[in-house]
């Protein structure tokens, strides 16, 4: 009888005893992006026209010299009440562009007719 019982506490604690026990470990990284902020500041420059090409170019002679300018797809030429301008743009109407960007990369965002 004593055997049984020892018999069978030791069929109890076996299963214990060899048991396998596993650790998880679970790493988190927080990887932080540096914050990039573009600062944009719109410039105009005053003048009468010397030469304008439509969808192209327009030379303003203002009081710095003449400057010359690429018109994108973006530039919108409107008059002092914000109306879109459909005539092409003659040499001496005064006209005031604004800009972003340094010299050699302006982008004209709108031509105002002052006429």
């Amino acid at each position: 009888m004593k055997k049984t019982i020892l018999g069978f506490a030791c069929a109890l604690i076996a299963p214990l005893a060899f048991a396998q026990t596993s650790t998880t470990t679970t790493e988190q990284t927080t990887t932080t992006v540096p914050e990039t902020t573009t600062s944009t500041t719109t410039t105009y420059s005053a003048g009468t026209v010397t030469t304008y090409e439509p969808g192209k170019t327009i030379v303003v002679k203002s009081h710095e010299g003449p400057v010359s300018f690429a018109l994108g797809t973006a530039a919108r030429i409107v008059d002092h009440a914000g109306k879109v301008v459909t005539a092409p743009l003659q040499a001496g109407q005064k006209v005031r562009v604004y800009y972003t960007g340094p010299t050699e990369k302006r982008v004209v965002e709108r031509v105002i007719v002052e006429d």
